[in-house]
């Protein structure tokens, strides 16, 4: 009897889950403040959707976050970029929270967490797990205090929502958390894409942009177009919330074709697994050349998000010639507001016989197969299905600058880039390492692994790579003392921290020969040791620091300083 009522209970649960009842009274505001947002759910970022909401914090750091439920801290994740500072709580209901850019957990958990990295001797404390009878919390209770920690670009709190089974991403506010919101998307911008051999578009078989033409608010039209063939439509569009200048991400987009639906999707759920078909569900080489993302209304085959609904021919529209088509594309918010855009499309077939030319070079990718190309000095090899689709390369060597076609075309999966490093000296390939150009001004370091006469590397991004050396040593700045200067009413030491070329990679600091934890602040460029964390002995103290860039150069500053332990 027992294990039919089981079996019933995750019957229901499923169909509840299946009909989208989220519990809309279980979950509380983490924060002691209304909710204002400066992320929402499912935001186009760079590679990825955004996987919760970011919470507004006034600017400021240090303010008190609540357990959203009653639960228990099942993980603890510190780590220099990513959430930097964050805490899982695991909730009765099937669901876990997530709480992300802290700046330090509440006393107790607090404590524990600096013993696990005075243990280490790391900042970084990797994924700690922990039972339901280490930090029980109850709904409301104080877990931890705001912050900028991680990959933050200012204060906020990060708050998601997980499945606990699956660990499936769920739109925070389909859980009842209040958002003021009487705004509908605002559509900037819409294109058209010729999506087959015969397809014409105004005479022209190349995508461009239609102008659009606001009637009233929420409402938009274009001029007529006329078309043949397969084609498809992407649209860039934002939504606001009240009293928020960000531009978010919208939450529902449908495209309707002489009224019936052919495409819809929402960012109601999505699973991290999958999150890089944000490259195939937006116009990647527009982004990358414009910095603006078009959503399409159409699903490239091999893009295997599950927020897609009602598609028919994966959203693709098929012009015949005698006939006409309106089309009405549908933009919402969560709250349910929403804008349109209405194209009215003329069936009309074209005898322009002129066709965008296709590229052709030596360098043909077969996406199903392994690739490797050789040329001076430096070999490229793409394993099976790093591209999504078959391509001719442009690959050349010019001024010892490797051009790997553009980072215009996304990629499923990374691919290594070796060169030949046998005509370097020793303490040559010591300061050597592989650079990004993307940015010509700002090269970037690229993950380099030697060995004697190879260094290679791989990435997810094509583009442009080179050799570079790095000799200079990284510049390390103690702030507000100086040597042998009493500092008694000091809460901190800080220390500035740069390198111009290869980037900082490591960094040891210590107090009387004694490691001490010293927490960086990557976007200042600065580290911080808290008095509080360590009882001094004595007066006369010699703190010292070593910093390492990420080919070996390294700058060693020590300094004594004066401080009477205060009660």
């Amino acid at each position: 009897m027992k294990k039919h009522l089981i079996i019933i209970f995750l019957l229901l649960q499923f169909i509840c889950n299946s009909q989208n009842n989220y519990p809309s009274d279980y979950f509380r505001n983490p924060l002691d403040i209304p909710i204002y947002l400066s992320g929402s759910f499912g935001e186009l970022r760079n590679n990825h959707f955004h996987a919760g909401i970011d919470i507004k914090t006034q600017g400021k750091e240090g303010l008190i976050v609540r357990a959203a439920a009653d639960g228990y801290v099942s993980r603890i994740k510190v780590q220099q970029f990513g959430y930097g500072k964050a805490i899982y709580i695991t909730h009765p209901n099937g669901y876990t929270s997530v709480y992300g850019h802290l700046k330090y957990f509440n006393e107790e958990t607090e404590k524990y967490v600096k013993e696990i990295q005075y243990k280490k001797e790391n900042y970084a404390t990797g994924n700690l797990y922990f039972k339901e009878n280490k930090f029980p919390v109850k709904k409301g209770e104080v877990i931890a205090y705001s912050g900028d920690t991680g990959g933050s670009e200012g204060p906020h709190l990060h708050f998601e929502i997980r499945d606990t089974a699956t660990e499936n991403i769920i739109n925070p506010l389909l859980f009842g958390l209040k958002v003021m919101d009487n705004i509908p998307p605002t559509i900037q911008s819409l294109k058209v894409y010729p999506l087959s051999e015969n397809s014409r578009i105004n005479q022209r078989q190349k995508s461009f942009q239609i102008p659009l033409k606001k009637i009233s608010i929420g409402n938009y039209v274009t001029d007529r177009i006329s078309a043949f063939g397969t084609i498809g439509f992407g649209i860039n569009v934002f939504d606001k919330f009240d009293k928020a200048n960000n531009k978010n991400g919208i939450y529902s987009l449908e495209m309707k074709v002489n009224g019936k639906t052919i495409y819809n999707h929402n960012l109601e759920m999505f699973t991290f697994s999958k999150s890089k078909f944000l490259n195939l569900h937006i116009d990647y080489a527009h982004y990358k050349k414009y910095k603006k993302r078009f959503q399409k209304t159409y699903r490239h085959q091999l893009n295997k998000l599950s927020i897609y609904k009602n598609l028919t021919n994966d959203g693709r529209i098929t012009i015949k010639k005698g006939f006409n088509y309106n089309v009405e594309i549908i933009a919402k918010d969560i709250i349910g507001n929403t804008s349109k855009i209405k194209i009215s499309i003329a069936g009309k077939h074209s005898n322009v016989l002129y066709k965008e030319e296709k590229d052709s070079t030596n360098f043909y990718i077969n996406k199903n197969e392994f690739n490797k190309f050789f040329l001076k000095d430096v070999t490229v090899a793409f394993p099976k299905n790093t591209f999504y689709d078959n391509i001719y390369l442009d690959l050349k060597i010019k001024d010892s600058i490797v051009q790997i076609h553009n980072s215009s075309v996304p990629l499923n999966k990374k691919f290594t880039l070796t060169f030949d490093v046998s005509k370097y000296t020793k303490e040559e390939k010591q300061q050597l390492y592989i650079a990004n150009l993307e940015y010509p001004k700002y090269p970037r370091y690229q993950f380099t692994k030697k060995k004697d006469s190879t260094f290679f590397t791989t990435s997810k991004t094509l583009g442009k790579f080179s050799l570079m050396i790095d000799k200079e040593e990284p510049k390390v700045d103690v702030l507000y003392f100086k040597n042998n200067q009493w500092i008694s009413n000091s809460k901190s030491i800080q220390v500035k921290i740069s390198d111009k070329s290869s980037g900082i990679k490591n960094w040891r600091a210590s107090i009387d020969g004694e490691w001490v934890l010293m927490e960086y602040n990557h976007k200042k460029g600065i580290l911080t040791y808290n008095f509080n964390d360590k009882k001094l002995v004595g007066s006369k103290h010699i703190f010292n620091i070593v910093v390492s860039d990420n080919v070996g150069n390294t700058n060693t500053v020590s300094t004594t300083f004066f401080k009477k332990q205060l009660n």
